[in-house]
C-alpha cells in the first residue's frame, strides 16, 4: 500500500476522489508542512442541484488547512472541478471534506469547536491550531449562525429577561430566556425598552406571536416594564424575587451602615445580617442574636427583613396581599428610613411582586446562566466585537443543535 492510498483511506475519500501526491516541505523558519494533493478520476461526472450527472467544464485550485500530522501543519490541495449544469450554468462542485467558502476542512473546524466547548479560550485554540484567532472566530460564528437560524423557540410561554455586563464599565447585553427550557433564546446588545422589542421581533421572525408569551419575569427596571407592556401586551409580569430580595438586603445594609458609624462592635458584620440564618456558622448565629438585642433599630430591621421573605411561601394572591399590607404597615410604624423607601418600592410594584405566588417564576434560572456567561467571557477573551461574545453566550447557554457532520464527542 503506497502513501497516496494510505492517506486517501485516512481522509475517508470515496471515488472519484483520491490522493494523487504527498509532499513534505520545510520553510525558511524550519517549519515543516505536509501537503496532500487530491484529484478526481479523469472523465468523472458530478451531480448538479437537479441531481443530474454533469461533465466537468474546468477546474479551480483550492487549498484547505487540515488537522496537523504529528507536529506538522497539514494542507489539502485540489483542482476542484466546475461543471456545466443542465440549465447551462457553470458552478463549482462542493467537496466532501470542507464546506463551501472555508479555508479549513470539516475535521479542522470540528476540532476547533470541540476545544472551545471544553472550556478553552479562543486565543488558546488558535495558538494550538497555529492560525490567527480571527480565523477561529470566523469558523465559530459560521456554525453558531447556522444553528441559530435553525433554532425553534415555538413552545415558549414563559420569558425571563435580564441584563448582564459584557466588560468592565457600562456595557451590557440583555438576555431573553425560555424559563421552561432553561435556555437563552435571544441576546441583544444594550438594556432597556428596546431590548424587549428586539426579543419580540426575534420571536415573531421565528413564527411566535407576541400573545403566546403569557408570563414574563424581570427586574424592576422602568424601561423593562415599559418594553414588556408594549412588546408583550398579553403577558403578566412577575418581578423577579431575587431582585426584590436584593433591594431588601440593600435596605438592611443601609441600616447596618448607619448604626456602624456609632458602634464599633458592628464592624465586620455585613454578611451576618445579609445571609440567611441557616447559612451562618454557630459562632455567627450567636453573634447575630447578641447584636439584634443590643441594637434595637438593627434588630427591628432584621425582623422585618426575615418576615418579608415569608411572602414567597404564601398559598394564594389574597393571602399574599393581606400579608404584604400588614408588612408595609409594620414598616411605617418602625419608621426606619431605608425600609420605608423599600416599602414604597413594593407599593409601586405591588401586582408584579404579589403575582409570584401565582406564577411561581423567577430569574433564578438566569443565575446559573450568568455563571456560564462569566465562562463565556473567559473563552471569548480578546474578542474584537460584541457579536463574538453574544455568539459565545448562545454556544454555552442556548442549547443549540449543531449539524456539522464531523465532530469530536
Amino acid at each position: 500500500m503506497n502513501s497516496e492510498t494510505l492517506f486517501s483511506m485516512a481522509l475517508g475519500l470515496q471515488p472519484p476522489w483520491q490522493v494523487k501526491a504527498v509532499t513534505f516541505s520545510t520553510d525558511e523558519l524550519a517549519r515543516s508542512e505536509l501537503h496532500l494533493h487530491i484529484d478526481f478520476v479523469t472523465g468523472s461526472r458530478f451531480l448538479d442541484d437537479a441531481n443530474n450527472l454533469c461533465p466537468v467544464h474546468d477546474t479551480v485550485e483550492r487549498q484547505w488547512q487540515h488537522l496537523s500530522f504529528f507536529e506538522h501543519t497539514c494542507y489539502l490541495h485540489c483542482a476542484v472541478p466546475r461543471i456545466t449544469t443542465t440549465d447551462g450554468k457553470v458552478r463549482t462542485v462542493d467537496v466532501p471534506w470542507a464546506r463551501p467558502g472555508s479555508g479549513f476542512t470539516l475535521l479542522f473546524e470540528a476540532l476547533a469547536l470541540a476545544l472551545i466547548e471544553r472550556e478553552m479560550p479562543v486565543n488558546r485554540v488558535a495558538e494550538i491550531l497555529k492560525v490567527n484567532p480571527q480565523r477561529i472566530w470566523t469558523i465559530f460564528n459560521h456554525w453558531i449562525s447556522k444553528a441559530k437560524a435553525a433554532d425553534d423557540p415555538s413552545t415558549i410561554t414563559k420569558l425571563g429577561v435580564d441584563e448582564t455586563s459584557t466588560k468592565k464599565g457600562h456595557h451590557y447585553v440583555t438576555l431573553g430566556v425560555d424559563l421552561d427550557e432553561a435556555r437563552v433564546i435571544h441576546v441583544t446588545e444594550g438594556k432597556g425598552k428596546a431590548t424587549l422589542q428586539s426579543i419580540q421581533q426575534h420571536l415573531e421572525d421565528k413564527g411566535v406571536d407576541k400573545e403566546q408569551v403569557e408570563q414574563i419575569s424581570m427586574d424592576l427596571s422602568p424601561s423593562f416594564i415599559a418594553g414588556a407592556a408594549e412588546s408583550f401586551p398579553s403577558a403578566q409580569i412577575t418581578f423577579d424575587r431575587f431582585h426584590v430580595v436584593k433591594l431588601l438586603n440593600e435596605a438592611m445594609n443601609q441600616v447596618r451602615i448607619a448604626e456602624r458609624k456609632e458602634h464599633d462592635a458592628l464592624k465586620g458584620h455585613k454578611y451576618t445580617f445579609l445571609k440567611n440564618r441557616e447559612n451562618l456558622s454557630d459562632k455567627k448565629e450567636k453573634e447575630l442574636d447578641e447584636l439584634i438585642q443590643l441594637y434595637p433599630t438593627l434588630g427591628e430591621a432584621y425582623r422585618l427583613k426575615v418576615l418579608f421573605n415569608d411572602l414567597w411561601e404564601m398559598p394564594d394572591k389574597p393571602t399574599a396581599e393581606a400579608f404584604l399590607r400588614q408588612w408595609c404597615d409594620a414598616v411605617d410604624a418602625a419608621k426606619i428610613p431605608a425600609f420605608i423607601k423599600f416599602a414604597n418600592t413594593v407599593r409601586g410594584h405591588w401586582s408584579g411582586i404579589v403575582h409570584f405566588v401565582e406564577s411561581l417564576i423567577s430569574n433564578g434560572i438566569l443565575e446559573g446562566i450568568n455563571s456560564k456567561i462569566q465562562l463565556a467571557k473567559r473563552r471569548a477573551r480578546g474578542y474584537r466585537n460584541i457579536n463574538n461574545f453574544i455568539n459565545m453566550i448562545y454556544f454555552l447557554c442556548g442549547k443549540l443543535k449543531f449539524d456539522y457532520p464531523l465532530y469530536f464527542t
